[in-house]
C-alpha cells in the first residue's frame, strides 16, 4: 500500500513538471513570438518604390512644378523680394482668398498659380516703387489640399490637409474606425504615372509600430473596408499579398 502511494506521489510530481515544460515551450516557440521584455523592434518601412507620392509631388513632399498648383484659402505663403528684406512676409491666405502686402495693399491670390501671383506682385511694385522687382513665393502649407476618407469610419468626408499628414491622422479627422471596420483593409487610392493605384494597409500593425504610418497627399482617397459580404474593394484587398504596395485598381 505504501509503495502504491509513493508511486502516485512521484507521478503527480512529474506530471506537474511536464505541464510546466510544455507551457514554456508553447510560450517560447509555438504560441507567441520569442521577444524579451522591453525589446524594441524596428518599424517595417515600405520604401519610396512601393509608396511613391502622386504625380505632382516629388520625393521631398513638394510640388514638382509650381505652375501645377492653384493657391487656395488658408495656404501659408512665404514671399520675398530680392534685396528688399523689409518686404519679406510669411502670411496666410484668408478665407476669401486674399492677402495684404505693404505698399500694394490687398491682392486676390486665391485661384492664382505661384508664378501668376509673383508676376502680379512684381507688376504692382514696378508701377510706383521699384524697377524690375524680382519676387519669389514659396507655399509652406498647402491647406487647400484635400483628402477624402470614406467607408467604415465614424464621420466620412473631405478634409483639409494642414502640412504633413499621416494615415493615422487622416483617420482621426474622420473620428476613427467604426465597429464594422476591417483593420487589415485600409486602402489608399492615388494617381501615379497617370493611373489610379491602390495600396492596402493594416492599421493595427501601424498602431503597434510594426508598419510605417504612410504620408497622405492632396487628392488621396482613403477607403476603409467593412467586414461582411465580398465587394470589389474586398476582392482588391484580398488580391494583394504584400501590404503598402501600390498596384493598379
Amino acid at each position: 500500500m505504501a509503495l502504491i502511494q509513493r508511486g502516485r506521489s512521484i507521478w503527480r510530481r512529474w506530471s506537474g513538471i511536464l505541464i510546466l515544460l510544455s507551457s514554456a515551450y508553447l510560450l517560447s516557440g509555438c504560441g507567441a513570438p520569442n521577444v524579451r521584455p522591453h525589446e524594441a523592434r524596428p518599424v517595417a518601412r515600405s520604401g519610396t518604390n512601393s509608396m511613391p507620392p502622386p504625380d505632382s509631388i516629388d520625393a521631398e513632399g513638394e510640388y514638382k512644378a509650381a505652375s501645377e498648383y492653384r493657391i487656395g484659402a488658408n495656404d501659408l505663403l512665404e514671399i520675398n523680394v530680392f534685396q528688399v528684406e523689409e518686404l519679406a512676409r510669411t502670411l496666410r491666405v484668408n478665407t476669401q482668398g486674399k492677402i495684404s502686402l505693404p505698399l500694394i495693399g490687398s491682392i486676390d491670390a486665391g485661384g492664382m498659380t505661384v508664378g501668376e501671383l509673383e508676376r502680379e506682385i512684381a507688376s504692382r511694385l514696378a508701377q510706383k516703387y521699384m524697377q524690375n522687382p524680382q519676387v519669389s513665393i514659396f507655399v509652406k502649407e498647402f491647406t487647400s489640399q484635400r483628402v477624402t476618407v470614406e467607408g467604415a469610419v465614424r464621420k466620412p468626408g473631405i478634409y483639409a490637409l494642414t502640412g504633413k499628414t499621416s494615415l493615422l491622422q487622416a483617420l482621426a479627422m474622420s473620428e476613427g474606425l467604426d465597429s464594422l471596420a476591417n483593420q487589415q483593409g485600409i486602402v489608399i487610392f492615388r494617381v501615379i504615372g497617370g493611373q489610379k493605384m491602390g495600396a492596402v494597409f493594416d492599421i493595427a500593425a501601424i498602431r503597434a509600430g510594426r508598419m510605417e504610418d504612410p504620408l497622405i497627399y492632396g487628392d488621396d482617397i482613403v477607403v476603409v473596408d467593412q467586414s461582411g459580404p465580398r465587394t470589389a474593394l474586398r476582392r482588391f484587398v484580398e488580391s494583394l499579398p504584400v501590404f503598402a504596395l501600390f498596384r493598379p485598381f
